[in-house]
């Protein structure tokens, strides 16, 4: 049996996150022990994140690009333009971060990788007991004080609205130059819109002729990857102009956006971080950020001597507002195309991202909700409470993990 102070279960983005932050920001924390699925299956698959923050953060070395230009474009094609004045949109691929923080945490003393899938966590008072199989299938065991476990909760909590985030992109390289560099296609509203949700596209430049171009949809129900795929030609051929181009990449997957409350606690010492623990903000499907916000406080309270509970991602006021949302696009009473680019050509852009962090002021909040159809909001949030929350509301999709 091993000991440790701390066990992160899963190698993802918020575990190794968190990994990071204890090494910086709580090295008396130490041994870390994280465990990597030892079976592939169960390993993150390859994604890109985005977020925003300021011009100079923590993973810039890793970056695929970054931008201080963001567009929409709805389904008229009229182009809203942004310009973050103090931060930048950024892109991380997924097997870059991963290869970059196990660079980093090779240097870290007292942290440690270990390829181990679990198959059981039992909390006792004294520090719990974590169990895994290697990859030769033999069972081994970690003592640890604290366990904090990214792995998906299967099914998802009770819950009164689901919508999937789910998607397939290209990474493009043209024959010729269509793509502007300089700034992010955050939404382009023409696509087919389906009669409750959304759908867009998503640009993220890499140069003149190279892109991610991602086909995305708020919906109830996932698609097929040949569904996506067609989306994906006839946006391409349609909407970009483009016949001559190569495919050199892909990715796919699908976020629950959902009001499901996920619990932080899973018991006496053990806690859930990323997705698991609420980091996905329920109206957008963004995590990276958050799940950064969670490990620094994870890591400082552990410096502090205080229990390391996971704080909640988002406030209640900004839970609440995003399941309004929600039902209101479930239930079809809003078309996000109007929704979004009302909300974002009507609002400064770094209030609509603090808003997208849950970091508004009410004042600012009301501002906002007088932007957004106030008729069919207020309906929906007039209604809510007597909505019944459904237990079992769905499984992870692949690329959930965070």
């Amino acid at each position: 049996m091993e000991r440790a102070e701390v066990v992160i279960v899963g190698a993802g983005a918020s575990g190794l996150s968190l990994a990071l932050a204890l090494a910086e920001h709580a090295p008396g924390a130490a041994p870390v022990v994280v465990l990597d699925a030892a079976d592939a299956g169960l390993r993150p698959v390859d994604r890109t994140w985005c977020w925003w923050e300021a011009a100079h953060g923590p993973y810039d070395d890793m970056l695929a690009a970054s931008w201080d230009r963001l567009r929409l474009v709805g389904a008229d094609g009229e182009v809203v333009p942004l310009r973050l004045p103090d931060s930048r949109y950024k892109m991380l691929r997924s097997p870059v971060f991963e290869a970059g923080a196990r660079e980093r945490l090779a240097h870290a003393a007292g942290t440690r990788l270990v390829r181990g899938t679990v198959v059981g966590i039992v909390p006792r008072p004294d520090g719990s007991l974590v169990r895994a199989r290697d990859a030769r299938d033999r069972e081994f065991t970690v003592r640890a004080r604290w366990v904090f476990d990214s792995r998906p909760v299967s099914p998802l909590p009770p819950a009164r609205t689901l919508l999937w985030q789910h998607f397939r992109g290209w990474f493009l390289r043209t024959a010729a130059p269509v793509f502007t560099p300089g700034a992010v296609d955050l939404m382009d509203f023409r696509t087919p819109q389906p009669a409750r949700g959304l759908s867009f596209c998503y640009v993220l430049p890499l140069g003149p002729c190279e892109a991610l171009v991602e086909y995305t949809e708020f919906s109830r129900q996932r698609l097929t990857r040949a569904a996506y795929e067609r989306e994906l030609r006839r946006y391409v051929r349609e909407v970009l102009g483009v016949d001559a181009y190569e495919v050199t990449g892909s990715e796919q997957g699908a976020i629950p956006m959902t009001d499901a409350v996920f619990g932080r606690r899973a018991g006496p010492g053990v806690f859930r971080i990323g997705t698991a623990g609420g980091a996905t903000r329920p109206a957008t499907g963004y995590t990276f950020a958050a799940v950064q916000r969670q490990a620094r406080a994870v890591a400082e309270r552990l410096a502090r001597g205080a229990e390391p509970v996971p704080p909640p991602s988002y406030g209640r006021r900004a839970r609440a507002m995003d399941a309004v949302l929600l039902r209101a696009l479930d239930r079809g009473r809003v078309r996000g195309p109007e929704f979004f680019t009302g909300l974002f050509g009507g609002v400064p852009v770094e209030r609509v991202l603090r808003f997208l962090d849950g970091r508004t002021t009410w004042a600012e909040d009301l501002g906002i909700g007088l932007r957004v159809p106030v008729g069919a909001m207020t309906a929906t949030a007039l209604e809510l409470p007597f909505v019944r929350r459904r237990p079992g509301g769905g499984r992870y999709g692949q690329g959930a993990w965070a």
